[in-house]
């Protein structure tokens, strides 16, 4: 917490500044479809950073535990859907969006209001913006991340699951929370050739995404070896270094079809 404070004499009206002047980056990362004939990069996760003038930009690693610690996270992530759905508006290349939505704002329940008001606004369809529960969040706010599931499908949108089988293996905030997708954790991806382990739990979400109708994203993927052997077993989507880099939000139009 203390090196994220560096040179901020007055932390929360830094991060209150920033957020009137609009003073962050949209960056995204490209989620690439391992089946069908569809779209290549069918979706793309929303990042977030911040500009310092003496730093150029500063990663999320820094100054989200300073939004965090001061119960700031509902005015960043109102932040991000504005400017989210803003581009959306324009029909970028890749035509939706997931967006993490953190634990203190599932607790706003003034959030899917907002959320709704900035889709039906900038005339987009719900459907087009995904949000992404943590798989910790899931668990300890399952009340609150049900409630916003619930209130955010009856508008037309969905959410996933982030972050899967980084602590346990348990099916239940999925079913509860009635996802569209669920992304394993790196833990479980980046083990694949050499874990017995990794593979049983990859198998078990394989399987139970068939019963309960979600597709899957393989998070954290960087070598082309497990790319393929992800693609091999069925799964859907993969995401990480080693498939797209992420990028400002605005160069979507130079990714290749």
């Amino acid at each position: 917490m203390d090196s994220a404070l560096v040179g901020w004499a007055d932390p929360v009206q830094r991060l209150r500044t920033a957020l009137d002047k609009d003073e962050f980056e949209l960056f995204c990362q490209p989620i690439l479809a391992l089946q069908g004939g569809g779209e290549r990069y069918p979706l793309a996760e929303v990042l977030v950073r911040l500009r310092e003038e003496e730093r150029a930009l500063v990663p999320p690693g820094e100054f989200l535990p300073v939004f965090e610690h001061y119960r700031m996270m509902p005015q960043l992530d109102r932040w991000v859907v504005r400017h989210t759905v803003q581009r959306l508006a324009r029909r970028p290349r890749i035509a939706r969006f997931t967006v993490n939505v953190h634990g203190q704002t599932l607790e706003d329940g003034e959030f899917p209001r907002y959320v709704a008001a900035q889709l039906t606004s900038n005339h987009v369809a719900a459907q087009q913006l995904l949000f992404e529960i943590d798989e910790s969040d899931a668990l300890l706010r399952l009340g609150e991340a049900s409630r916003f599931a619930a209130a955010y499908r009856a508008v037309g949108g969905a959410v996933l699951v982030d972050g899967f089988g980084r602590r346990s293996v348990s099916f239940m905030p999925i079913k509860e929370l009635g996802v569209q997708f669920v992304k394993v954790d790196g833990s479980i991806t980046r083990k694949l050739l050499t874990s017995d382990v990794a593979r049983t739990k990859m198998n078990a979400v394989l399987r139970v995404s068939e019963a309960l109708k979600f597709s899957i994203v393989a998070e954290c993927v960087e070598e082309q070896e497990v790319l393929a052997h992800l693609k091999g077993l069925g799964c859907g989507y993969a995401q990480g270094f080693g498939i797209h880099q992420p990028h400002p939000i605005d160069s979507l139009a130079a990714l290749p079809a």
